[in-house]
């Protein structure tokens, strides 16, 4: 089925989706494990890592100021690889591009087992970011340009949702290396391998040889021009609205969804619990119960927008997250109220990034359908990166509970709504050619 056919589709959205396709989700999928898996394990080893370079005590402020510091320059590289592998999967394809940006993340990443400086460190968190801001770009491009319409939403947003896998591997790795951090990066060479998959079986997408072709004889547009992009009275809009919906989400993220193990830690103690019991099990509470219901968010996105629309379940959800944070914040008073309340809040607040695997992508024709994606995705890291800085300033002021802060930066929902009103509904619609 293509993207033309006029039939009505098949009962079940998985009907007519051939070998190739599954292949291609499973290929992009393995890609987005360990782009998520890249970007935690240094959340996980970051304090022994630190404090082996340092030479410093684990609680030292160093080791959390150079945590942020790192954190930053994470964002920034995604941002960048983003950005300029979305542009360059547009000019010489899906197939090279994914290539690339896999090496680039694992090799950088198996790279930092050597490393014995705070500038080796922050060099390679850099290249490591690059690749995987860049692979969702072209993997969530290649998921949408290969599946048919009725099973795109499902397909992308099964494929967001396995960044999930990603985050419980990185967990699983880092307790199993315990301090010697090291071996956690000397594992993550082990993705280069997906490179061989994807150079034996990934196909270039039948729409992206047509843009090609198109570009050489001149009947179309320019392959990944950010000119076009941004000067387009279409695409351009597009392409600013949807980086304002992805740094909302990223923005949320970081410091909303996040903070459940905060708020899991601030209730176990003033109860009495001793510090270290407190955290270990507000670790437990955000890394296990609360990943659970992201996860289900994630996958939940698909079969909504199916029903719903794409821009009717972003702001359903959105709408969710603006209840279930104040109750999540204020409601519970003890571990367990908090605990059955956790789910909701990473379903809630973390469930529109699957939409932005499946969105994106539908907005933009295909000769800039990449560079589009990737910049709305990736630019909003950078867009997120003061909403960080102003998170931790005002759970920082004096007089400001957890709880209240948690909730005022939840409000950014609201901006999340107001933009998606502003973008075109894609449900149903072929992609722009």
């Amino acid at each position: 089925m293509n993207e033309h056919s006029t039939g009505a589709p098949p009962a079940r959205w998985f009907q007519g989706v051939t070998g190739y396709q599954w292949l291609v989700l499973v290929i992009a999928s393995a890609g987005w494990v360990f782009d998520a898996f890249e970007g935690q394990i240094f959340n996980i080893t970051r304090n022994d890592l630190l404090t082996d370079i340092l030479r410093a005590a684990p609680h030292s402020p160093e080791v959390r100021q150079w945590g942020d510091i790192f954190l930053g320059i994470f964002l920034a590289g995604g941002a960048l690889g983003g950005i300029l592998f979305g542009s360059l999967a547009d000019r010489f394809g899906r197939r090279p591009i994914m290539i690339t940006t896999i090496l680039f993340y694992s090799v950088f990443a198996g790279l930092t087992y050597f490393a014995t400086a705070l500038w080796q460190v922050g060099a390679l968190r850099f290249l490591v970011a690059m690749g995987v801001g860049g692979e969702w770009a072209v993997a969530a491009t290649l998921v949408a340009e290969v599946f048919p319409k009725h099973a795109r939403a499902h397909a992308s947003g099964i494929f967001h949702a396995t960044s999930t896998i990603g985050t419980w591997l990185a967990a699983g790795v880092g307790l199993a290396v315990g301090a010697q951090w090291r071996f956690a990066y000397l594992i993550s060479v082990l993705p280069a391998l997906l490179v061989l998959w994807v150079w034996s079986r990934v196909q270039e997408p039948e729409s992206w040889q047509q843009a090609r072709d198109k570009a050489a004889t001149g009947a179309g547009g320019k392959l990944g021009s950010f000119r076009e992009l941004f000067f387009n009275r279409v695409w351009g809009p597009r392409a600013l609205l949807g980086m304002v919906l992805a740094a909302v989400g990223l923005g949320t993220f970081w410091s909303v969804t996040v903070a459940g193990q905060d708020l899991m830690l601030d209730l176990l103690r003033r109860g009495g619990m001793d510090s270290a019991a407190a955290a270990a099990q507000a670790k437990f509470a955000y890394g296990v119960i609360e990943t659970i219901g992201m996860a289900a968010g994630l996958l939940s996105f698909g079969p909504l927008c199916v029903r719903f629309g794409r821009r009717r379940t972003f702001i359903l959800l959105q709408v969710l997250a603006l209840v279930v944070v104040p109750v999540t914040c204020y409601l519970p008073t003890t571990y367990t109220q908090l605990l059955l309340l956790l789910p909701l809040l990473g379903f809630s607040t973390l469930s529109i990034h699957a939409g932005f695997a499946i969105y994106f992508p539908e907005l933009f024709p295909n000769h800039l359908r990449s560079t589009g994606a990737g910049f709305c995705f990736n630019a909003g890291r950078l867009l997120a990166s003061p909403v960080l800085i102003f998170s931790g300033w005002l759970k920082a002021l004096p007089g400001m509970t957890l709880q209240f802060a948690v909730t005022l930066m939840g409000l950014l929902f609201v901006l999340g709504i107001i933009t998606v009103l502003l973008l075109p509904e894609t449900k149903d619609k072929p992609l722009p050619e």
